[in-house]
């Protein structure tokens, strides 16, 4: 393939293909991700809590602490501890 106003076809068709592999991989792991938590939910767990920690691990520790400091204020400013 030529290029055609400075844009490398061979390149540009290079990238495209691999963020097309990429976004096949990312749509099967979705589906795999979403059947655990269909497992899970089978199992008798709550997936909207299950969901809620699995964000809570990705957090560093110091932000989750702070983002659970903050609710706590809130809660007791709403009287709903």
């Amino acid at each position: 393939m030529s290029d055609v106003g400075g844009v490398a076809g061979d390149r540009l068709r290079s990238f495209v293909e691999r963020i097309e592999r990429l976004e096949e991989e990312k749509a099967a792991l979705a589906a795999d991700i979403k059947e655990v938590y269909s497992e899970a939910k089978g199992s008798g767990f709550d997936v909207k809590i299950l969901r809620q920690v699995v964000r809570l691990r990705k957090m560093d520790q110091s932000d989750r602490h702070e983002q659970e400091e903050l609710l706590d204020l809130y809660k007791r400013a709403l009287d709903i501890t």
